[in-house]
């Protein structure tokens, strides 16, 4: 689920294998105890935490506890009762259609650029995990910096009036979760809500809409590519490679029985176990980025996943999601309360990190 494209993305890429493999005990390195279920085709389940939001003010304290526990431990939780009412996640799924089935002659009138994050992309974000570009467009909506990028309202009527109202929902519920990360860092419980401050020019969280491609190939088309083609990569059963975000945290909302999202529940140096997380539209999904990991001081943890195509034989319909990624404002200084990194703006932190990822990609 990640926040900028390859030029400008916040995302870290990780090392991903092409099939999830069960490690013997001695070669595990295992993160805390999970529910975990292998079936016969060692296809591995896992429960990550649903927290409840409810009554959240009186019930900040045991509420804080689980974020906390949840982000220490998986780095990955699902909300329920989070605030934002389903009729408006809907209303922006279909803002999001509407946009996606505009002409690509029209959507290139909208380009991304690079500098804003901002814009319109179709297979440009190249992950150094598969040395492929996702099988996705993208739609990035950064508010400040977003001149030229907004469709006419006579193109999209209530686009962009609709968008933005779901943006600032998503940016109150994030800045709710990160106070409570806040407090238990022994940071002032506005700290973060500060850092990410839409009224500042340097705001720079960003809502991506995101629409995975469907496919009409199947498994036999695959076996009969001729001798002189180069045969299909393992990369190619990808709708998005692994990586991690490089944010502070993502709120992903994912439509029903539209699955691909898998998390890295296990890993070593050379091979990984991967588990599928259930789309339900009633639950946010969330995850720490590694630029809250690197604040934290490495006590929150930033979790690698990917989006995976469907298995069998026969062509998969599209996938669509939509992305709110909390990054600070560039002229914050990310340091942790323990100081076990050296001081760096958010703007120089995703600077450094872009220019990681487009050597990992060139090199790949």
């Amino acid at each position: 689920m990640n926040n900028q494209q390859t030029h400008s993305n916040p995302e870290t890429n990780y090392p991903a294998s092409p099939k999830p493999t069960v490690m013997t005990k001695a070669q595990k390195k295992t993160m805390p105890p999970v529910t975990v279920k292998t079936s016969k085709r060692d296809k591995v389940s896992r429960t990550i935490p649903l927290i409840d939001l409810s009554n959240f003010s009186q019930r900040r304290a045991e509420i804080s506890e689980k974020l906390w526990d949840a982000a220490t431990n998986y780095g990955f939780f699902q909300l329920v009762h989070h605030g934002i009412p389903t009729k408006d996640i809907d209303f922006a799924f279909i803002q999001a259609s509407r946009f996606f089935d505009l002409p690509e002659s029209e959507k290139t009138k909208f380009p991304l650029r690079a500098a804003r994050n901002s814009g319109w992309e179709s297979r440009t974000q190249v992950r150094s995990s598969t040395g492929r570009a996702d099988e996705k467009e993208s739609y990035q909506v950064t508010p400040p910096r977003m001149k030229g990028l907004w469709p006419k309202e006579s193109q999209l009527p209530g686009f962009k009036k609709q968008l933005l109202a779901f943006e600032n929902s998503c940016w109150f519920l994030s800045m709710q979760l990160m106070s409570c990360f806040a407090e238990k860092l022994g940071l002032d419980k506005d700290f973060f809500t500060h850092a990410h401050n839409p009224e500042q020019s340097d705001y720079q969280s960003t809502l991506r809409l995101l629409h995975y491609y469907a496919s009409d190939k199947t498994n036999e088309d695959i076996k009969q590519t001729k001798s002189n083609e180069k045969p299909p990569t393992p990369t190619q059963q990808w709708w998005a490679g692994a990586h991690t975000d490089y944010d502070c945290l993502t709120l992903l909302f994912q439509r029903n029985h539209q699955r691909g999202l898998e998390i890295c529940c296990e890993q070593t140096k050379e091979t990984q176990i991967w588990a599928p997380v259930t789309p339900d539209e009633g639950l946010i999904t969330c995850n720490i980025g590694d630029m809250l990991m690197r604040w934290s001081d490495d006590k929150l943890h930033s979790t690698p996943h990917r989006v995976v195509m469907p298995e069998g034989n026969g062509p998969f319909g599209p996938r669509q999601s939509m992305a709110f990624f909390c990054q600070a404002n560039s002229r914050q200084t990310i340091y942790g309360p323990e100081g076990k990194y050296p001081p760096i703006s958010a703007k120089d932190y995703l600077k450094h990190h872009r220019a990681s990822n487009l050597v990992a990609s060139k090199a790949t």
